[in-house]
Order: structure tokens, then sequence, then C-alpha cells
């Protein structure tokens, strides 16, 4: 009887040992998770500030030129609302793709020429494709005739 009441007791032992492992393992499992979500967010972020910025100084070297900016994105030139406007798409490793390989699209889109003459005011924004998440926006202002 002695004998049957450890072996009882080693496995009530090792049951809590699981439950407690199980415990901490679904925590940690919890964390990578969270941290892998965050890291590709950021990731993404980052990524699009650098294709935006990209897209703003050419934008503003070219004098507020879309044919040439799209050209130097490996975009294209389309309209928003009826607004001209540069497009362009990537694919998940932020490389420039065609729009149905598209994750992530960056516009840059003619806001308001008329309030300000020699200005050309736009927005740019980056955007996912997936659930439509806006990653950044922000205007650019570009001095229509001026050399760049």
């Amino acid at each position: 009887m002695r004998n049957r009441s450890k072996s009882t007791l080693f496995l009530i032992e090792q049951l809590i040992v699981i439950a407690v492992f199980a415990i901490c393992a679904s925590a940690c499992i919890s964390l990578l998770t969270t941290a892998y979500f965050n890291a590709r967010e950021s990731r993404d972020v980052s990524n699009a500030l650098i294709v935006a910025e990209s897209a703003a100084e050419s934008f503003k070297a070219f004098s507020g030129d879309f044919e040439r900016t799209a050209a130097i994105m490996n975009g294209r030139v389309g309209s928003v609302d009826g607004a001209a406007a540069v497009i362009v798409y990537f694919d998940d490793r932020w490389l420039v793709s065609g729009q149905e390989d598209a994750h992530f699209i960056l516009r840059l889109v003619s806001v308001d020429q008329q309030a300000h003459p020699p200005l050309l005011t736009c927005e740019l924004t980056v955007e996912a494709l997936e659930g439509g998440e806006e990653l950044l926006a922000f205007p650019v202002v570009v001095r229509l005739g001026a050399s760049g």
C-alpha cells in the first residue's frame, strides 16, 4: 500500500510539472507571436517611409513632373478622383511589382494647384492593400517651374 501511494504522488507531481510547463510555453508563444507581428509592422512602416521619401524627393527634383517621377519610381501616371497621380505597386518584399502581385501601393496625388499658383500641393500615401491600412501619409509641396 505504501508503494502505491508513492507512485500516485509521483504521478501527481509529474502532472503538475507538465501543467506548469504548458502554461509557460503558451505565454512564450504568445509573446513571440506579438513580437513577430510588431517587427513585421515596423519593417513595413520603415520601408514605406523609404519609398515615400524617394518619391517625394524625385517629385520635387523634377519640379512636379508626374511623368518623370513615375518613370524613375517604376510606376505609372494615373488618375485618382480626376486628379493627376503617380501610382507605384510593391510586393511583400517591397520590390516594385504589378498590380496583381501587389501588397502595398504608393500614391502621389495632386490636391491643389489653384490656391497658390506657383505651388502644387500633393498628398503622398502608402497603404497596405490587404486590410487597407494606411502606413503613412504626408503632403508634398513643390514650386512649379523651379529648376531642380
